[in-house]
Parts: C-alpha cells; structure tokens; sequence
C-alpha cells in the first residue's frame, strides 16, 4: 500500500510503487491525499504542468523574436492566456488519466482522499467524495512528496504572493514579477512569464544562482537568462512584504545584514525551497522517526524504524527530483518482495528547463577538486557545433570532468537546446564507469548536438576536432 502525494494524482514516487507492486504481484493500494494541487505537490501536475508552459511560452517567444529570421513574418502576434491554460490544463489532465490507467492495469486500487497512518498496517483516510475509510496492508510506502518551503515574513496568500502552484494558475501576465529564490523552479517560472512580457527580478540569498550548479558553466547560464531581460538581485534578504495597496511591496536587506531598501512588483513567486510533507499524516503515533528538517529517516532498504513501513521520494533525504522519487518507488517494491533494488544517487541527471536548457549528471569540477582527485576537463562551444549554428541556436556550451589516470567519467555538465535529452548519454556512461575515451570513439550522428558531447569527450582525452 502506497502513501501517495496530496492532490488529484499520485506524484511520481507514489504512482511508480503502486503500479511495480501490482504488476510484479505484492499488491497495492494507491492512497492519494486530497485536496488541490498535483502530484508531488507541485500542483497540477507539477513539474509537468510547468513543461507544459514553458514550452507555449517558448513558442510565443520564438514567434516574437525569431521566426522574422527565418522568414516567417506575422501581421499580429498576440498571447491567449486562457487558451495556454488550457491547453496546460489538457495536458496534465491527459497525463492523470493514463496514471489512472496504469494502476488499473497493475491492479491497483486507488483511493482517494487524505490519508493518515493509524497502524504500522492501517491507513485510516477521509474520502475525497465524503465519508471515511480504512486501507489495510502488510507494508506501508509512504510517498508524500514535498511542499513549498515557507519564508519568515513573508505570506502566501495564492493570489499576490504565490507558491509554484499559484504561478502555474494566473489568470493574466504580470507586468512586474519578483521571484525569491534562484533554484530550478524560480528560474524556470521566470523564464516562463519573462518569455511573456513581464518584467522578472529575481532575488536570491545566495552569492550564486542554482547553486548546486557547475561553477563555469552556472555563469554562462547567468549571463544566458540576463542576455534574456531576466534582473537578479543575489546576496539579498527579504524580510518582510505589504499587500495593502493594488501589489506588493517586498522588503530587502543583503544578505550580510546592511541597509534595507523596498522592491515592488504585481506578483511575488517564493520558490526558496522544498520540505518534506510529513507533517500531519500520523507518523508521531506510529512511531516513525524524522531528521530535524521532517525528512523520514530509512535504511538502504527504504524501511523505517517502524516494521512494514516504507518512506521514499522528497519525503526522505537526497535530491527532492520526480525521477528519484520513481526509482525509489521501484526498488522499495522489489526490496519487499523480496529481491534486489538499487538506486544510484551519483548518477541521477538534474535539469533546469529554461531554454537553452541545462543538464548535469556527477561531479562538478568544484566537487572533484574539493575532493583532491587528479582530474581533466573537456569543453566544446555549442557555437562550433553544425546542427546548433543551422537551427541559428547555439548559444551554450558541453562539460566533461574526466579522472586523470583513468580517464573515468565523473561528471558531465551540458547547457544547450534538448539538453535534457542529451545527458542520458552520460548518465549511461556513469553507469557503466565508462571513459571519455569511449563516448569519444562512439559514432554520432551529424549534424546533431550530442555531437557536441562527443567533442568534449575528444577534448578531454585528446583534442576535439572542429574547434
């Protein structure tokens, strides 16, 4: 029986446990906490509604901007709001149905409504459609995703101040939009209302945005959203809001305490962060034990201090990613029925959706020095690569760090169009543990731009051969 994260679908974790566990014969029960939002807590959909978004908004950009070049040539360009809602709309609910198919593929009963632990073996729920029940199991997979990470004197209220979800929902473009916090969602929200016409500062505690982001090829990217009208403000504090007039009024501090000063703006976006959402779902009764940040502390297995319940996804430590929390799922499941799972942290890919996107997967080249490791970079410009000077959209550049002695892969960093489709290249060759040599030997077709990977394999090992 699985857990799953609040809203009108299971997230990731929830839905790949539930539908691995039917299908491979444990049996499941998906459990879904109601209420609004999505899976994961990411509302609507989450990050798949934001896709969603960020490619309309992409497209409205690309005619705006672009298509002129090309030849193309409009007489009237203009942005439909509710139409890309909509279509937003369609998409994930489209995408809640074929979930909805797969567990009653796998012969998965899906319950809906809030959710609580009365039992190692007992989830007591409160339906969505009224009335209340109790799920049975033999094991428990709790999988509630996470939650947007709250900021001292600062109040979302959904409509002038919102989480992701609410930026996901407006219901017309801001002409000025402040996003607190410089991570993935913030910078991709920004990109999303930027493309749109609005006027995007962003605020960030830190000295660096994405901070979990190669160094040099974070600065690119930096230079990347600025060449694109995106504003930041980083090393700032903001320690308190007004809504009383028609907007919002933020005050900022720096970081390293100082005078305060006063931004405004018509929407403020916090994305300062994510939380477990453990709170509220009856783990103190049970017994189950959390870290100081909420997070459900488990063993190699996903098991609990508690006999027969399981945590996995944002719910306990590492990278808060729905591709995580889905091989979490499956290889909970195969550990209770008794075989094998496995999860390689080191080799999950992150991506930040903006356009170009952004793709790592290993080490950045600060980690491996940090860890005194002999190490070779390869670099190659997407600005000498065929197919992203034809398409007129090179601007980025592929990152390689690469063992000395070995030439063992440790990590692959990648700013481009489709990067996210490209670095599952590199997540395979950290996988295998293979060299830079060998992705370099391997045949690509032209004109792509993974041969832009292959070039930075070349130059890690040898020398690239078209710069």
């Amino acid at each position: 029986m699985a857990l799953a994260s609040p809203g009108e679908e299971a997230g990731g974790g929830g839905a790949a446990a539930a539908a691995a566990g039917g299908g491979g014969g444990v049996g499941a029960e998906g459990v879904v906490r109601g209420g609004g939002g999505g899976g994961e807590r990411r509302g609507g959909g989450g990050r798949r509604a934001g896709r969603a978004l960020l490619h309309s908004s992409h497209m409205y950009h690309e005619a705006k901007s672009s298509f002129a070049h090309h030849g193309v040539k409009f007489s009237n360009l203009e942005v439909d709001l509710p139409a890309m809602m909509a279509q937003k709309d369609k998409a994930v609910a489209g995408l809640t149905k074929g979930i909805e198919g797969l567990f009653k593929k796998n012969k998965v009963t899906y319950v809906k409504g809030f959710g609580k632990l009365a039992s190692p073996s007992e989830v007591s729920v409160d339906l969505s459609d009224g009335g209340s029940t109790v799920v049975k199991g033999k094991n428990i997979i709790i999988a509630t995703g996470s939650d947007v990470k709250s900021l001292p004197g600062v109040t979302i209220d959904e409509k002038k101040i919102v989480s992701s979800t609410g930026a996901l929902c407006l219901s017309e473009i801001p002409k000025k939009l402040v996003v607190i916090g410089a991570g993935y969602i913030g910078l991709e929200m920004g990109s999303v209302w930027n493309r749109l016409g609005s006027e995007v500062t962003v605020v960030e505690f830190a000295p660096d945005i994405v901070p979990s982001m190669d160094g040099e090829v974070r600065k690119q990217f930096q230079r990347m959203l600025e060449k694109q009208k995106m504003k930041f403000m980083l090393k700032t504090k903001v320690v308190g809001d007004d809504t009383s007039g028609d907007g919002v009024k933020l005050t900022l501090e720096p970081a390293a305490g100082g005078e305060q000063s006063v931004i405004e703006a018509d929407i403020v976006l916090v994305s300062a962060g994510r939380v477990p959402y453990t709170a509220g779902i009856g783990l103190e009764s049970v017994g189950v034990e959390t870290d100081k940040a909420g997070r459900i502390l488990v063993d190699k297995r996903f098991m609990t201090n508690v006999n027969g319940v399981y945590a996995i996804g944002d719910a306990i430590p590492g990278p808060m990613l729905a591709h995580k929390a889905e091989e979490d799922g499956v290889a909970c499941v195969e550990f209770i029925a008794g075989k094998e799972g496995h999860v390689d942290y080191d080799t999950v890919p992150g991506v930040v959706y903006t356009h170009p996107e952004v793709a790592s997967v290993g080490k950045t080249e600060e980690q491996v020095k940090a860890l005194g490791i002999p190490y070779r970079v390869g670099k190659f410009p997407l600005l000498a690569n065929s197919r992203a000077k034809a398409i007129d959209d090179a601007e980025g550049l592929v990152k390689v760090v690469a063992e000395k002695e070995t030439d063992k892969i440790l990590g692959v960093h990648i700013m481009a169009p489709g990067a996210g489709e490209i670095i599952h290249e590199a997540v395979l060759a950290l996988q295998y543990g293979a060299s830079s040599e060998d992705i370099a030997r391997t045949c690509h077709a032209h004109p792509t731009v993974s041969e832009a990977l292959k070039e930075a394999c070349l130059q890690t090992f040898t020398k690239a051969i078209h710069i």
